[in-house]
């Protein structure tokens, strides 16, 4: 199989994409730093491929889409956490423009190319947000850093769910609690809290990745949630998890999708 990767230069993704080329499928790693992927790429074996792609411009969206031809899974795990106030290219809050908005335009650009299936990488933090359709790029409410990343990782639950819905096959994997650099560029206290608790209590990024590893070739019903078995879903091996009912809302999906499509001008 051929296996697109966001953020597959580092954490998870690259683990991911280091497992899937391991075991003899075409990877294909897109991430924002080229010179950050081909470090990533070198240690890995098999077939590896490298594009730039940067999710908060969606010019670079676009721009990456068009050379695709095809693939058979998308996996969707970029990811930024713990941001300021940032806005992307396109004027978006950044944590919904990367994590959520991003990926669902390239998701609808290779549109019919992926062959097999979409792979979301979301969190359990999803369960403390709640969508503000009237305000998803944080124009009129008090800032959040939190907020905003629990409310992408809704909004990446409620983009499978609609995808689901309109016949396409999706899986939601979540890593759980993983030792990575998702907080590098977040606020100090984030920042050395995953420099200086992440190698004490989080899971590796080979531990974290199960998850998604098991999406990609699962057979479990369409749009299952695939996250770790521990306190909270944090630690652990990974197995089919229950969504909270605001996850799988129907109406909201649709809602979301119809914003998405508008605000990216891109659908599928």
């Amino acid at each position: 199989m051929r296996i697109v990767v966001t953020g597959g230069s580092s954490g998870v993704g690259k683990a991911t994409a280091a497992a899937m080329a391991a075991a003899g499928h075409e990877v294909v790693i897109a991430c924002r730093t080229l010179s950050k992927g081909r470090d990533a790429a070198r240690a890995m074996s098999g077939d590896v491929k490298l594009v730039e792609l940067d999710l908060a411009d969606l010019a670079s969206v676009r721009k990456f889409a068009d050379a695709i031809d095809y693939t058979d899974v998308l996996v969707n795990n970029a990811g930024v956490l713990g941001l300021p106030l940032t806005r992307t290219a396109d004027g978006f809050e950044a944590h919904m423009g990367t994590n959520h908005l991003g990926h669902f335009a390239l998701t609808c650009l290779l549109g019919d190319r992926i062959r097999d299936r979409v792979v979301s990488v979301a969190s359990s933090n999803y369960a403390l947000a709640r969508m503000h359709f009237d305000d998803l790029n944080w124009h009129h409410r008090r800032y959040s850093p939190f907020g905003a990343y629990n409310e992408s990782k809704l909004a990446n639950m409620l983009f499978v769910r609609e995808l689901v819905q309109r016949g396409r096959t999706a899986y939601i994997s979540d890593p759980g609690m993983t030792n990575t650099d998702i907080a590098r560029d977040g606020f100090a206290a984030l920042e050395w809290s995953g420099r200086v608790l992440g190698p004490r209590i989080g899971q590796t990024p080979e531990q974290g990745a199960r998850s998604t590893i098991q999406a990609i070739s699962t057979d479990l019903p369409n749009g299952t949630y695939i996250a770790p078995r521990g306190l909270l879903h944090q630690w652990g091996r990974p197995k089919a998890t229950k969504l909270a009912a605001k996850a799988r809302d129907a109406r909201d999906a649709r809602r979301l999708w119809e914003i998405s499509a508008e605000l990216t001008g891109c659908d599928w």
